[in-house]
Formats: structure tokens, sequence, C-alpha cells
């Protein structure tokens, strides 16, 4: 067990704050639709609907709108949608993980490259920095559930791997393939998760100056902001000197 990220902190704020935005909620929406399509439309037989459909509620997303993205799936929308992932490294030689949903490959590639050249980076191949990644699942919880050690004996005995708990928060950590089950064991006993989805998880963090984190947060926010790119994760933190002049 290990305090969190002060970067992902950063992030996890930052997620809250821009919870509202219709740029959200279009991803969000477009995760659902993708979900639905390729399984079931009923999240409770459809895991990666499911954990969709558990994400937009944690941004606060009403549920007309979720039901409506649902529907939009049956419709045929969401056919078109590739799903692919980039990788590249950023400034001071930061590994960068993008994921994307587009129906556009020509244009995401294009965006995706010109934002990493850009921003002192560099587009890699598929692989290029993923070994340096553990694809696992996470589910969150607000410090106010319990201390570390009730958090961690619950989060052992629902099958998770992993936990780091800081005054913030709780993130748990568990094989990808076992999510929504942990995630369930878990619900029964500390009750709704915020989050539980599949992420990248680095391996190693490499902590970055100030004029470094600055650089990333530049590259990140752009890529974050192509309505065709879903996730962006890197493997740095930010020293707590540093994350407060951020």
């Amino acid at each position: 067990m290990a305090g969190h990220s002060k970067w992902a902190n950063i992030q996890h704020r930052k997620g809250k704050q821009d919870a509202a935005r219709s740029k959200m909620f279009s991803k969000l929406s477009k995760e659902i639709t993708v979900a639905a399509k390729m399984g079931d439309p009923d999240p409770e037989k459809n895991p990666r609907l499911r954990l969709a459909v558990k994400a937009a509620k944690s941004q606060s997303m009403p549920k007309d709108v979720i039901d409506r993205a649902i529907k939009k799936s049956q419709a045929g929308e969401g056919d078109d949608y590739t799903e692919i992932r980039y990788e590249g490294y950023g400034p001071n030689g930061i590994a960068v993980i993008v994921e994307a949903m587009t129906d556009n490959l020509n244009r995401t590639a294009s965006n995706v490259r010109s934002t990493f050249t850009k921003n002192g980076g560099n587009l890699g191949t598929t692989g290029s920095v993923s070994f340096m990644f553990d694809r696992v699942g996470e589910i969150t919880y607000p410090a106010s559930v319990g201390d570390a050690e009730t958090v961690l004996m619950a989060a052992i005995e629902a099958g998770a791997e992993d936990v780091e708990s800081d005054e913030e928060g709780h993130w748990i950590y568990c094989p990808m393939e076992s999510l929504s089950e942990v995630s369930e064991a878990l619900e029964a006993a500390l009750g709704e998760a915020d989050e539980a989805k599949l992420i990248w998880k680095p391996q190693n963090r490499t902590e970055v100056d100030l004029e470094t984190a600055q650089k990333l947060m530049k590259l990140i926010d752009t890529l974050e902001d192509d309505d065709d790119v879903q996730s962006v994760t890197a493997n740095f933190d930010v020293p707590e000197d540093v994350a407060a002049q951020l």
C-alpha cells in the first residue's frame, strides 16, 4: 500500500471540475454507445457497458442522457467507431499512452501526431511504451469511506491486488479481467465507488520539475481536448513543491 501519485490527484480534481462540460459527456456517451453495440444493451448482462454507465454516473451524467446513448446503439449508431491506441514520448522522455475512438483513423492519427510534435514529444509505434505500464482495473473511493486499513482489508477480501491510500482517497487495483467482480464485492463491503475503470498503470513514475510538468500538462490537455481521444496516461509524477506551484 502506498500514497497515491500527486499528479493523479491533480487529474482527479480536474476531472471533477470538468464534469459538466459537454465534451466530457460526449466522450462518455460514445463509450456507452459502443459498449452497448458490442454486447448486450442491458448493463447487468454486459460488464463493459456496466462500467461505462458507472463512469458516466460518477460524472453526474443524467439518466436520460445515459439511456439515450444506449438506445443509439440499437439504432445502428456506433458501427463506424474504431478503437485505437497511440503510444509516444512527451517532454523529457515521459511515456504517454493515448486511447481513442474514431470514425476517421487518418484524421485522428494526424491530430495526435501533430499534438505530440507541437508540444515537445514524438509519436512512437504500438508497443513502444506500453511495456512500461500494466493494464489493470482501478476502483476509486473517497477518503470518507474508511481508514487505509479498513479499505485494504476489504480490497483483499474482494480479490484486489493493491491499494494506494492518502488523505484524498483510496485507489484499489485488480486484474483487468476481474474488475467487474471485484467492483461488485467492494460495493457490498464499502458502498458504491466513485469510479471503476480499466487503466494503464505505470510500473514506475518519474518525478518532473515545474517546467517539464507544465509542458506535459499542456500536451495532455491538448490531447484530451480532441473529440476522438478517450483517455491519456503518462508515467510521471509531480513532487509536492511543484504540485503547489501548479
